[in-house]
């Protein structure tokens, strides 16, 4: 638990913190989004593998390992003398991360017998929840405070002593498992996935610096052609010793394959929105990281609140309709936010944002809590793991690609207005124009994710094959999928 929060807090605390970091290292915009779609970028590429480094060599090592290297990153984050460095570091904190989160799930499942997971899994909601809220108003705090005249270094540095207890009660109470059959690492396909995600991601992100140039363009072109190689590779190693790094059989199960598409799409509309939303407070508008914070706390609140009604009231009931449900509010809250940031312009006041960020939130609540459930609902239980793996992979690589669109679909917009000299209230109308063009963009995303889900089970399953450990034949409660999920 220690781990997952520590991990959510650190994805969610930095967005706040980014004006300041620009601000006092001197990092240029693309330097920025490096810091956290380089964080995105390394946790989407190592996630399956980190999920099978631990059932290859043991949850309970690949966690410590994982961890360690978390706090260190954490260190150099904080210590950080350069944007590079920063960026390198955080680069190194996403691949620890990426061995420590997969195996969170892991050791509880390895750990609770069946009939006491479900108390588990709803203390790890809890706390996702506790990490969603805290992480935003948490970097403010630290930031506004500028601890030690340290700016925004607390916010990295905060991780130590976390890390450090995880690290001395972990390696204490956590009991070792593996995976009795586990399968072969799969190196190659690691290293074509992360060249293709690369090559595809690094020219969107550097390309509005650099002029957008004809390598780029190249790179991206180039980039499909490494994940159709990946397709291949995959396909004859699964004939050749059945230990691919992606599981292609899943995506013959429909619900999976519409699933994933989801997920991914969903992913990107969130980076956009998250790294959009606080250049405008913090540069468009002009206001403090605490007064951007304390502004999030609605939607935080709403989203969880949602999420618990969707998961015990909603789903059970009214199935596939209600994420779709999600879709339109959340794309209504977009639209609302967008009117009201129009109505109001430079002179908007945080309460004024509190309904489309409640609507929003109420959206969002409604997809990320049932969604997984959903995707996993047909998936036979002998890939339960690829395919829990697979969709955590592809969120953090939707994540990483909004994180890259926002050159496109925010300071595309941005360079032009700054280009004709603007200045003081005109560059603040200039990041406003900026943030109402990509929420645009947001809204047309769920329109998308919204047709997606027809392809969606119209019920969640009742006994899901595809949830469970392989080290557990025991059979699954009613409610155990969702939970585990």
């Amino acid at each position: 638990m220690t781990a997952a929060f520590m991990d959510l807090v650190d994805v969610t605390i930095v967005n706040i913190a980014i004006p300041s970091i620009q601000r006092d290292a001197g990092a240029t915009f693309g330097q920025i989004q490096w810091i956290t779609a380089g964080y995105a970028l390394a946790f989407a590429a190592g996630l399956i593998t980190g999920g099978r480094l631990g059932d290859i060599h043991g949850r309970k090592r690949l966690f410590l390992i994982g961890i360690g290297g978390f706090t260190l990153a954490s260190a150099l984050c904080g210590f950080a003398v350069n944007p590079e460095m920063l960026v390198a570091s955080r680069i190194l904190q996403g691949a620890m991360a990426a061995l420590m989160v997969p195996q969170v799930l892991s050791i509880v499942h390895a750990t609770f017998p069946a009939h006491e997971r479900g108390k588990v899994f709803g203390l790890f909601g809890a706390v996702v929840g506790l990490g969603a809220v805290t992480g935003p108003l948490l970097g403010a705090l630290l930031t506004q405070w500028n601890l030690f005249g340290l700016e925004w270094r607390p916010i990295f540095l905060i991780n130590l002593p976390v890390g450090i207890a995880g690290l001395i009660l972990g390696s204490r109470f956590i009991t070792e498992s593996k995976a009795p059959k586990a399968l072969k690492l799969d190196l190659v396909g690691v290293a074509l996935v992360t060249l293709g995600l690369l090559m595809l991601l690094y020219p969107l992100i550097r390309g509005r610096e650099l002029g957008w140039p004809l390598w780029g363009y190249v790179s991206m072109a180039g980039a499909l052609v490494v994940l159709a190689a990946l397709v291949a590779y995959e396909r004859r190693k699964a004939a050749r010793d059945g230990s691919p790094l992606v599981e292609l059989s899943l995506f013959k199960v429909k619900s999976f394959a519409a699933g994933i598409a989801v997920q991914t799409v969903f992913g990107v509309a969130l980076g956009i929105f998250f790294l959009v939303w606080t250049l405008y407070m913090q540069f468009g508008l002009g206001w403090r990281p605490l007064k951007a914070g304390l502004t999030g706390i609605p939607f935080s609140i709403a989203v969880s609140t949602a999420a618990g009604l969707s998961v015990q009231k909603l789903v059970p009931r009214f199935g596939r309709k209600v994420l779709q449900a999600g879709a339109l509010v959340l794309a209504i809250g977009v639209l609302l936010y967008i009117w009201e940031s129009a109505r109001h312009g430079l002179a908007i006041a945080p309460w004024q944002m509190a309904l489309p960020l409640v609507v929003m939130g109420v959206g969002m609540g409604l997809i990320v809590a049932p969604l997984t459930d959903a995707i996993l609902s047909e998936v036979p239980r002998e890939h339960s793991g690829s395919a829990s793996g697979l969709i955590n992979t592809v969120q953090q690589m939707g994540n990483a690609l909004g994180l890259g669109l926002v050159s496109v679909v925010f300071f595309g917009v941005v360079d032009d207005r700054l280009t004709e000299g603007a200045r003081g209230p005109a560059a603040g109308a200039a990041f406003v124009d900026g943030f109402q063009h990509a929420l645009g963009w947001v809204a047309a995303v769920m329109g998308v994710i919204f047709l997606l889900m027809f392809a969606l089970p119209r019920r969640p399953a009742q006994h899901v094959e595809g949830a469970g450990a392989t080290e557990d034949p025991s059979p699954m409660t009613e409610k155990e999928p969702a939970l585990v999920s």
